[in-house]
């Protein structure tokens, strides 16, 4: 039977105004996922695929990083239908939907491990998307509607099929739309360099002196800078994107930093700290990605697997576990750090 951790366990009952019981939160369950579109016995996807051409990490990897990137592996395995390459983020209601951000991070994870025919069907799914119809995506690859398209989808999927080998996207319209974090919609840091905005015009909209923020006239550092180091490298902003990730890292928690500041109070991600690891290690700061990685290891639950986010004082998870962005990430970092 699968282990279920409640993600407030602790939660009291109360009483509302209208004198109905609240309940408690619903539990959130941790244990490593069996694959939701079943297995193949041979070829991509496949025990004996993956036993041949998955990548170990280098042979400086502590246990933990090598345990910890074996378990990534086998979520984005288990979220993948080896069929069509559809990468769903999580087997939760509401996230079992393909988001291209997700998966083309998750391909780019697969062809990093090793992977790299898996990275090619789920690069392949990603290709025929129409990426302006719609944020999210069913495993038929349908548009979910309901959410307008971010402005960034072009950009990692661009990135995904380079990294395979087929002919990249062009990155789509990126102004006055949402970004990862699907809650503002504007002129966002995250769009802009995933859609190749030059440097000097993202210094220009962007740049604080206490580094790249999320929206131009904000104050809020926020951990996509790390885009601009790794998936979207611009040699114009390495150094701004450095200035913005160690002023995060001087303010993490134990189990990790927010998207970016100010996000919802108590509350760490698991996929920013990753990939702002990944970027740090890139620039040279070891001292600060190990850090980064520390937090990351803390917040892994005791399956092996990555919340999506964490109480930020207990590690707790609050949201979907796990998820396969955070995977994607940890690979990527862990393969960083460990060559």
């Amino acid at each position: 039977m699968r282990s279920i951790v409640a993600a407030a366990a602790a939660a009291i009952v109360a009483v509302s105004v209208s004198g109905a019981t609240e309940q408690p939160p619903a539990a959130i369950e941790t244990a490593m996922p069996k694959p939701v579109f079943g297995t193949v016995a041979t070829g991509p996807f496949s025990e004996a695929s993956i036993g041949r051409y998955l990548r170990p990490l280098g042979p400086t990897a502590p246990p933990w990083a090598r345990r910890l990137y074996r378990s990534s592996v086998r979520v984005l395995i288990a979220f993948t239908n080896p069929q069509s390459g559809a990468m769903i983020a999580g087997e939760r209601e509401g996230w079992g939907y393909v988001w291209p951000r997700d998966a083309s991070a998750g391909a780019l994870a697969l062809r990093a491990a090793g992977l790299r025919p898996e990275a090619r069907i789920v690069s392949s799914f990603l290709a025929r998307l129409s990426l302006l119809a719609a944020a999210r995506f069913y495993p038929n690859d349908d548009p979910v509607l309901g959410r307008a398209a971010a402005g960034d989808p072009g950009g990692w999927v661009a990135q995904a099929e380079k990294a395979v080998g087929f002919e990249p996207v062009t990155p789509g319209p990126w102004e006055d739309r949402q970004d990862y974090g699907e809650n503002v919609t504007g002129d966002l840091l995250g769009n802009a360099i995933a859609a190749g905005v030059p440097a000097g015009e993202i210094q220009r909209r962007f740049l604080t002196d206490r580094g790249l923020v999320r929206e131009k006239g904000g104050d809020q550092a926020d951990s996509s800078a790390a885009w601009a180091v790794t998936l979207f490298p611009d040699p114009g902003l390495r150094q701004p994107a450095e200035w913005t990730l160690l002023e995060l890292v001087r303010e993490s928690t134990p189990f990790g930093i927010p998207p970016m500041e100010g996000w919802t109070p108590g509350e760490v991600w698991t996929a920013p700290t990753a990939w702002s690891a990944w970027a740090l290690v890139e620039l040279g700061d070891l001292r600060a990605a190990d850090r980064l990685l520390a937090e990351l290891h803390r917040a892994e639950t005791p399956h092996g697997t990555l919340p999506e986010r964490v109480d930020s004082r207990t590690g707790q998870p609050t949201s979907t576990t796990p998820l396969a962005w955070s995977h994607a990430f940890a690979i990527l970092a862990l393969r960083a750090r460990y060559r």
